[in-house]
């Protein structure tokens, strides 16, 4: 088995784990596959990990690896731009959720466009926060809660 093919193995194991609430042994395994063979998505899971802990500074450093693995992963720019909201530093996260709204490999693309729309509602700034939701329903046209929170973001601008 390759390098690569067993630290995919690792990260898909991982991931279950983590999804089990096993966060330990999730951040154990991604730190095996990310030796094994460092890339963009065990960074940025690892990174997502720290974050359930509340580890944030950890967190934003795994996905600051994952760029550099692989600057064209949208997720972790979305994912510091999320961690730094948390931290109640908003505007630091403007730039990396932009960057993650025109990342070349990125899914799911409407999450920077709805994070972005959070900061700029909590800034008071509406019409930018409904030019955001918008922006996200070209991706998601069948998300009906995203719909209402468009028209009642559209309904106070007018």
């Amino acid at each position: 088995m390759s390098d690569r093919a067993r630290a995919f193995e690792l990260w898909q194991r991982a991931y279950e784990l983590q999804e089990a609430g096993n966060l330990d042994g999730a951040i154990r395994l991604y730190q095996a596959s990310i030796a094994e063979c460092p890339t963009a998505e065990a960074h940025t899971f690892l990174g997502w990990t720290y974050s359930y802990q509340r580890r944030w500074d950890e967190a934003i450093a795994e996905c600051k690896r994952a760029i550099a693995c692989d600057p064209d992963f949208g997720n972790p720019y979305n994912d510091i731009g999320v961690y730094l909201m948390e931290l109640g530093r908003d505007e630091e996260a403007v730039p990396w959720l932009e960057r993650a709204a025109v990342a070349r490999r990125y899914e799911p693309r409407h999450f920077p466009h709805i994070n972005l729309a959070r900061i700029y509602e909590r800034k008071g700034d509406i019409v930018a926060a409904v030019r955001e939701l918008a922006l996200a329903l070209k991706h998601v046209p069948e998300d009906d809660q995203l719909w209402v929170r468009f028209r009642r973001a559209q309904a106070k601008v007018n």
